[in-house]
């Protein structure tokens, strides 16, 4: 996984002294707002999956699965630092900015991805460590180093690394997988195409300039409008599935499709949009909607397991 010369030379700007960062400089790398997405649909897994866990031992799993996710994270700002100076929303990260090197966070991100995966498998069970290992290496390499800049599909194939959290959460508990975990894995899954093309609509310049073949600025705006309409709609038809597999109640199953609606709704709103629309207004409304679209689909199916599980009517 060697880089090529001209990404060792882009990785620092040659005009920064690089210094080695503060506390603040390492847990930027570690991608946060990634980060307590995954810590979050991670223990939604756990909570939701049957059996118990220890609460330590819940509290150490879902500790290594942040950790391994923040590993992915700095290995791909290392991998990725010769584009992230040319995108306004990357540059200031702490590579591209001067305040880490290359090589630190290629060794920081290293022994967070060894600890976290050790750490679950000899704590917890080796099932859960075996995924998350796999989902490091699906981001990191799979995702980062060859999809992300080959294909316009980068997202719809790199999404899974994001949707494996719930999967792991679950198999920390039962040390298997099982059709509940994985309709969870669907949901984000899917959603993951409509939440990033949305995103890229509006941010198209900076992929372009990075030369990152995001789908609007390979196929152009009206395909990628297509797109995130059908996208969107196999969201929003995942939401429900918990309710028709009956693992989540009718209540939980109403409150889905409400959300999916109005997930579809956005959508449309985008494919309306004209092409060419400088403000983009649609398109910045839908990617703000589809983070508040998953937290409540998880928030509504975690709810919905514990009531079952305490009271047993499942609602």
């Amino acid at each position: 996984m060697a880089m090529t010369d001209e990404h060792d030379a882009l990785a620092t700007p040659a005009s920064v002294d690089v210094l080695e960062g503060d506390a603040g400089d390492f847990f930027a790398l570690l991608k946060p707002r990634v980060m307590s997405l995954v810590v979050f649909t991670a223990l939604v897994g756990l909570l939701m999956a049957p059996g118990e866990i220890h609460p330590v031992l819940g509290f150490i799993a879902i500790l290594s699965i942040a950790v391994g996710a923040g590993a992915s994270g700095a290995l791909n700002m290392w991998y990725d630092a010769d584009i992230d100076i040319l995108m306004g929303r990357t540059a200031k990260r702490p590579i591209p900015a001067g305040r880490i090197s290359a090589d630190t966070t290629l060794a920081f991100g290293m022994f967070l991805s060894v600890f976290s995966v050790a750490t679950l498998g000899l704590m917890v069970n080796w099932l859960s460590a075996g995924l998350l290992a796999f989902t490091i290496f699906f981001y990191a390499v799979v995702y980062t180093m060859w999809l992300k800049r080959s294909t316009p599909q980068n997202i719809v194939i790199g999404g899974a690394a994001g949707a494996f959290p719930p999967i792991i959460g679950w198999a920390c508990v039962t040390n298997s997988i099982s059709l509940e975990s994985i309709v969870l894995f669907a949901i984000i899954f899917l959603w993951t195409p409509a939440h990033f093309w949305a995103l890229a609509l509006f941010k198209s310049e900076d992929y372009g300039r990075a030369g990152i073949p995001m789908l609007p600025n390979v196929a152009g705006e009206r395909t990628t409008k297509h797109q995130i309409v059908l996208y969107a709609v196999l969201t929003a038809i995942s939401g429900v599935v918990p309710t028709v597999l009956g693992f989540a109640g009718m209540v939980y199953g109403a409150f889905a499709a409400i959300l999916g609606a109005v997930f579809i709704w956005h959508a449309v709103k985008v494919w309306r949009m004209p092409d060419g629309d400088s403000k983009m207004v649609p398109a910045k409304k839908m990617f703000a909607y589809s983070l508040v679209y998953l937290f409540c689909i998880f928030t509504a199916l975690l709810v919905s397991a514990l009531v079952t599980k305490f009271t047993g009517m499942a609602v």
